[in-house]
């Protein structure tokens, strides 16, 4: 029997991605659009979102968790002038949705006036909503969910005598609904769906213990990888960490391996987002048009790539999106801008109202093997730890673990060390993007290798 048993839910009516379940929901957002304007809003958006799903963990051969998942929520934003109020509910009931209406208008009254509030400009919606293969429908019964989990985690527990332990495999299938409507008309809706299956386990010798762990995830449960090279993989990963040591301090180049390596372009888009432009907190506060990356650096934006974690055809505000380049030839091209940071800008928006969708920084060497031959003697990392991150200032440090590299070749295992620096020259100290290029999330990159960082050890 499972140890935990959790069924999530705020309504009982079924949740479907069929047209039926469209229509209500655009159904919802009409009649609340409708009450603001009765209410007397001079403008209102609202948003609604659907899901359901299952998640499901199972450690050394037993279901250990299992969560049936079915969740709702509308929010609705009213506008007088620029008196902005806001509210939201689990209660799709025609009177329930008046209430939250009501409220958000009564929340208006209370609240300062912010020139820069309100609607995107109207002439910024998506006029019209390509089919970006999103949704991909998966529900296995129970029982096959049970057996992928024990059938991942025996991979990895099989692998080898030396893996003593597990934390679990987990699987997880999600579909949902999302819906925006505004008061200029605007009213679409995007179905999508997000599958995943993971292992982390430990090995261990007479030199200690040592865990690591793999995953897969796609909107399309075709596209995962098997749980038995999933649990392979992560048994894979924690055996080469065995027998790790703590290298001495050093100034050293470095390699990131490609799943860490999108935490560096994390941080970039975070000191290059509106908000952090307009409270002048940002490193790289009005940097546009200024080189912050070495001349052979592209990255940009591509939210429209079929099936990806990241793509969408409108942003949180109804802004269509269309592919920019973010740095080109090492130089920022822009900001990433919801309408209200743009307008306290004095900028337009870019369509990134809830973020960016698919971050593309492009390869420019070859596969990891021959990044560690140009590494020679370094540092792999593999895992960070920590979040000393100073975004104002650029100042960087983070545990870390992974490989030390001697002749272009793994050498043997490292851990805990610090690295430490400062972000503007870690950029500008970028000599090559590796073209192992990490789909599982919405920023796609390589493994990174940079010229100098300061290694914290022994």
């Amino acid at each position: 029997m499972p140890k935990t048993l959790t069924a999530a839910s705020t309504d009982r009516s079924p949740l479907g991605t069929d047209a039926h379940s469209i229509e209500r929901l655009e159904t919802l957002i009409s009649d609340a659009l409708a009450s603001a304007r009765q209410l007397g809003a001079n403008a209102a958006e609202a948003a609604v979102t659907t899901s359901s799903g299952l998640s499901l963990n199972v450690r050394l051969g037993e279901v250990e968790t299992i969560e049936h998942t079915r969740d709702k929520g509308l929010g609705i934003s009213v506008y007088f002038d620029q008196h902005k109020g806001s509210a939201s509910t689990t209660d799709f009931t025609p009177e329930a949705i008046r209430d939250t209406v009501q409220s958000a208008c009564s929340i208006a009254r209370y609240t300062s006036a912010d020139d820069c509030a309100g609607l995107a400009d109207a002439d910024r919606m998506a006029a019209e909503i390509p089919d970006l293969d999103l949704h991909h429908p998966w529900e296995p019964s129970t029982e096959a969910v049970i057996d992928l989990a024990t059938r991942t985690e025996a991979a990895a527990r099989e692998a080898d005598p030396r893996i003593s332990n597990s934390e679990g495999a987990g699987v997880s299938h999600q579909q949902g609904l999302y819906a925006y409507g505004n008061s200029h008309g605007f009213l679409a809706t995007s179905p999508g769906s997000r599958h995943s299956i993971s292992c982390t386990v430990i090995a261990s010798d007479e030199s200690g213990m040592q865990r690591d762990y793999w995953y897969s995830i796609d909107r399309n449960p075709a596209n995962l990888e098997s749980g038995e090279a999933i649990g392979r993989q992560a048994a894979e990963r924690s055996l080469r960490r065995l027998g790790a040591r703590k290298p001495k301090t050093c100034t050293t180049p470095v390699i990131y391996s490609a799943e860490v390596a999108r935490g560096l372009f994390r941080h970039l888009t975070g000191a290059i987002s509106g908000s952090s432009q307009y409270r002048k907190a940002s490193f790289l506060l009005d940097h546009v048009g200024q080189q912050i990356f070495p001349s052979f650096m592209h990255i940009h934006e591509q939210p429209h790539i079929p099936g990806a974690l990241g793509s969408a055809a409108f942003d949180s505000e109804g802004v269509a999106t269309v592919p920019r380049d973010l740095v080109s030839d090492g130089v920022l091209q822009g900001y990433i801008l919801d309408s209200y940071s743009a307008r306290k800008l004095g900028l337009a928006t870019t369509g990134n109202a809830g973020g960016v969708h698919n971050l593309c920084v492009d390869a420019t060497a070859g596969d990891l093997p021959s990044l560690l031959k140009t590494l020679h003697q370094g540092l792999y990392i593999t895992e960070l730890m920590g979040f000393g991150i100073n975004i104002v200032s650029g100042d960087y440090s983070r545990g870390a673990s992974g490989f030390w590299v001697e002749d272009g070749e793994i050498s043997y295992p490292v851990e805990e060390i610090t690295v430490a620096g400062n972000l503007r020259d870690m950029f500008m100290n970028i000599q090559a993007v590796g073209n192992d290029i990490d789909t599982r999330g919405n920023i796609r990159t390589g493994s990174v290798l940079l010229d100098q960082l300061i290694i914290a050890g022994s």
